[in-house]
């Protein structure tokens, strides 16, 4: 199984105060993905004699960020921190705006795979995901391996939820990456016991991976090649942006709990032509791998 993740900063202008679209990103990833399914359903059929759809395209996630479609809304309404009751008409609000704009840009998203041949479906958080104290205490993965039964590659997002103690929180797609491979059973999917079934994860960020220092600020800033603990980062508040999701550091701090599980993910700089198809198809790209 290969779960895709994409950061919002390589599908949109994350520091803009409008939602704005990077279109050429999009259509080259969207095609990148698509250039790696056909590949991979060529050696899969070679491989396993199989006429129907290739374990990559039944074991395919993809997990997209919400960019400056959702950070502005839910920084600016604060969705996530404590609130009075007088302020639950605002918050709700907040919340409303909040869900529909990363649903917008969701369907954006997923219009650009459809037009590549990809049988994406979407898969909203907020419909039927819930967190207590920010972290998930509820996802039914029956729905997500129905759709993976039938060859479909589902679509998730950062998005708002329920939440048990704050009332409403704010569900990074880190967090779902995380949840999905500790808990889905890849098994229940391997169409042939010759395939050794494991879970990758792959971070399509707007860097090479990792660094001792922000690269974009430091010029002694080194490349980590592997990473196992948050000790080999030296500044840990200035490896990137910090945004409403915990930048950077949060979703290393994600990985690492991964890779105790032995789950090794692939940090890779998405704005690079080529980066995400060489990573889907495991072949030599720059980033920082994370394992044990």
């Amino acid at each position: 199984m290969i779960i895709l993740k994409l950061g919002g900063s390589i599908l949109t202008n994350k520091d803009s105060n409008e939602s704005e679209v990077n279109y050429t990103n999009l259509n080259r990833i969207a095609k990148e993905i698509k250039d790696a399914i056909d590949i991979l359903n060529f050696t899969s059929n070679q491989d396993l004699n199989k006429s129907e759809s290739s374990d990559l395209i039944n074991s395919l996630i993809i997990i997209h960020g919400a960019g400056s479609y959702g950070h502005p809304p839910a920084k600016k309404y604060k969705i996530g921190e404590p609130f009075t009751e007088e302020e639950y008409p605002k918050k709700r609000i907040g919340f409303s705006k909040t869900q529909n704009s990363v649903k917008k840009l969701n369907t954006i998203i997923c219009d650009a795979l459809i037009n590549e041949g990809i049988p994406c479906v979407s898969m909203q958080a907020s419909s039927f995901i819930t967190t207590k104290n920010k972290r998930i205490n509820s996802f039914n993965l029956e729905l997500l391996e129905k759709y993976l039964k039938k060859g479909f590659i589902p679509v998730f997002y950062g998005d708002v939820v329920l939440d048990s103690k704050l009332k409403v929180a704010v569900l990074s797609g880190d967090q779902i990456l995380q949840y999905i491979a500790k808990n889905i059973n890849i098994n229940k999917f391997t169409s042939s016991k010759k395939i050794n079934a494991s879970k990758k994860v792959i971070l399509g960020t707007d860097v090479e991976g990792v660094f001792t220092k922000n690269p974009k600020k430091y010029k002694d800033a080194k490349h980590i090649e592997k990473l196992s603990s948050l000790e080999e980062i030296e500044e840990f508040d200035s490896t990137t942006n910090i945004d409403v999701t915990g930048g950077m550091i949060g979703k290393i701090k994600e990985l690492l709990e991964l890779a105790e599980l032995g789950i090794e993910s692939k940090i890779i700089n998405a704005n690079e032509h080529g980066a995400i198809f060489n990573a889907l198809n495991n072949k030599e790209v720059k980033a920082t791998i994370i394992r044990k």
